[in-house]
């Protein structure tokens, strides 16, 4: 267990303060083209052997959080070529991509947007956006509060870019944050601790995937 990411202790609370009740499962951007072989990543010959071992502790808390009767949300990058801002593109220029060729990560309708991993079950919550950020320009504020939850459980890729963004802005929007550090994955492994350790002193509690399960069958 890493040291980022000790276990919270048994009367701290953890069952009450991720209470069913009031928390949501929310899943970042587990989709084909950064997480599969075949995705847009992978056909780049970015190393993806970080993010399997996250896919299937996102899959267990999306099971755990099902059976407890906690809200599960889904939150993906959905691409359009009218979504490629002047910045975004003028950046990829910058630091020697093409622009015209490199900006279609998870284009909408393609199989590059396609949740790989844990998946959305019917009557579940899908977040569409087209920033790191699952708050920015997107509905996942009001979904959230239309839930009535107050506190988010969070899983996703990749843990600097935007879990990160998201984690933060769900701070500022006052949210109770518990990121799942073994549910998560960048493709370094020092950018994902170096990222956990400065969530962890601003915005999140950080809890692993057995603690959160746990929590969850003790108030099921």
């Amino acid at each position: 267990m890493s040291a980022l990411a000790a276990p919270v202790q048994a009367d701290d609370g953890l069952a009450t303060w991720i209470a069913p009740a009031r928390t949501a499962l929310v899943i970042i951007d587990m989709q084909v083209d950064f997480a599969a072989p075949e995705g847009r990543l992978g056909q780049w010959g970015v190393d993806l052997s970080t993010v399997p071992p996250a896919l299937e502790k996102a899959q267990a808390l999306a099971d755990a959080a099902r059976k407890a009767g906690a809200p599960v949300v889904f939150v993906g990058l959905f691409t359009r070529p009218e979504t490629d801002s002047s910045a975004w593109r003028e950046r990829m220029r910058r630091r020697g991509g093409d622009p015209d060729s490199d900006s279609g990560l998870c284009r909408a309708g393609e199989v590059g947007s396609d949740w790989h991993g844990p998946k959305p079950l019917p009557g579940e919550a899908v977040v569409e956006k087209a920033r790191y950020s699952g708050f920015h320009d997107a509905p996942l504020d009001s979904v959230l509060k239309g839930l009535g939850v107050d506190t988010l459980v969070v899983a996703g890729l990749t843990t600097e870019c935007c879990v990160d963004c998201t984690v933060r802005d769900a701070f500022h929007l006052d949210y109770h944050v518990f990121l799942a550090s073994d549910a998560c994955a960048a493709y370094e492994a020092e950018v994902h601790a170096a990222s956990l350790k400065a969530l962890e002193l601003n915005c999140a509690i950080l809890v692993e995937t057995d603690q959160v399960i746990t929590a969850w069958e003790e108030a099921a």
